[in-house]
């Protein structure tokens, strides 16, 4: 059953929701980045060590799995997406003030964990109807554009942190400050809260007609769980076994004996490029197909973490960010579009569920695994093993994964 389009005027070539989604994003990420691409540095500052950080992300990342599902699953059965999107939102904003009074481990890991919770209540939901509201063979572009923007934000947000933190510590200290680190919070909770308005008063739910509705009831119940997306599932979970969280990179930038000022002109690169080519690789996506697209990008992926664990010197990582982006540009967005070929309209809320709750339970899995590798053995380590486990992923892609595609109108 296809969701009837409301009747919209087209913007770059998409619906309404789906351009209002995008600014979503970058308002979104403005916010999260300020605040949380000093979080790690946070967190050490309150003696937290590496291993304990990469628990603590990836239960920022994972804890919120069943809540990915459920609300996926949910928004299915009810026929509502919008206000489970905008109760996610809402919740993630509402609990980033609170680490204003975070003051230890235990608290700041409570905060992310709640963050992420909004995340998981909102993203299946979300995606959902960003696909409903694309027509055949465009979900590329579509969330093309939600990555581009994404990442447009983040690198808006970063370049306001980086701002203050050079106007208050200079571009020489390697550690943040309380102080600091609560006026990131303090300015980045007003984008979060422009990203909630601008989900209630102009997002359109996207409803199937009352036609639809009627003839949907004499239809096979759809599976969720066909034997091309149970695949996909698999193999995307074996490449997050490898993608532990971004704040591996931050660490081994620090690592290096770079400042806080440099790290978040480094981010800045990293997410400058991945806006640059996430729209245009999903447009492409959409005329020549998703999977050569991904196992590209997975590729890059591997020669990225393999530069982590030799990189000794600031070009070194400089080098790395941009390929890093790369891979997140060519394989993000794509993914999520793929899912959108190839499973029902009306089990779109359940299969993104699926899809971000298995992938944060392999970047949970991840993230301790490279924390413990970094901790016992060396940071090398770490980067080899997501290196070798992606490697592995892109053998299964290529080897078992079908794509249905529908080149674009």
């Amino acid at each position: 059953m296809q969701h009837t389009e409301i009747k919209q005027k087209k913007r770059l070539g998409m619906s309404r929701n789906v351009f209002v989604f995008g600014w979503v994003s970058f308002f979104t990420d403005v916010s999260s980045e300020m605040i949380f691409a000093a979080f790690p540095l946070f967190l050490r500052v309150l003696g937290v060590s590496t291993a304990l950080i990469g628990l603590i992300e990836g239960m920022g990342d994972s804890a919120a799995n069943f809540f990915k599902i459920a609300s996926g699953w949910l928004s299915d059965r009810l026929g509502e997406r919008k206000w489970m999107t905008a109760a996610g939102y809402g919740l993630s904003t509402l609990v980033k003030p609170f680490l204003l009074i975070a003051s230890s481990w235990g608290s700041a890991m409570a905060i992310r964990v709640l963050e992420r919770t909004g995340k998981g209540v909102r993203i299946a939901p979300r995606d959902a109807l960003i696909a409903d509201s694309t027509t055949d063979g465009t979900a590329g572009r579509g969330f093309g554009f939600q990555k581009a923007m994404d990442s447009f934000g983040a690198m808006i947000g970063i370049a306001i942190a980086a701002t203050v933190v050079y106007f208050l510590l200079g571009s020489d200290t390697v550690e943040i400050t309380p102080g600091v680190f609560h006026w990131l919070v303090i300015i980045g909770v007003i984008p979060a809260a422009i990203a909630v308005f601008l989900i209630i008063f102009f997002i359109k739910e996207q409803r199937a007609s009352r036609a639809e509705r009627e003839a949907a009831n004499h239809l096979p119940k759809p599976k969720v769980l066909d034997k091309r997306f149970v695949i996909f599932l698999a193999v995307m979970t074996l490449f997050n076994l490898g993608n532990s969280a971004d704040a591996f990179l931050i660490l081994r930038a620090n690592n290096l004996g770079i400042s806080l000022f440099y790290i978040f002109l480094i981010l800045i690169i990293f997410k400058l490029v991945y806006a640059i080519v996430s729209y245009p690789v999903g447009k492409l996506s959409d005329r020549v197909g998703r999977k050569w697209i991904i196992t590209v990008g997975w590729g890059v992926y591997v020669c990225t973490y393999i530069g982590l664990a030799l990189a000794s010197d600031v070009w070194h990582i400089v080098l790395i960010t941009v390929t890093y982006g790369l891979y997140s540009g060519l394989a993000d967005g794509v993914s999520k579009a793929f899912v959108a070929d190839i499973v029902s309209p009306r089990r779109r809320g359940m299969a993104y569920g699926l899809y971000h709750g298995t992938v944060g339970f392999a970047v949970l899995l991840a993230s301790v695994i490279a924390g413990v590798l970094w901790d016992q053995i060396n940071p090398s380590a770490a980067f080899y093993f997501g290196a070798a486990m992606s490697g592995m992923a892109m053998i299964g892609m290529i080897f078992f994964v079908k794509e249905l595609h529908i080149p674009a109108k």
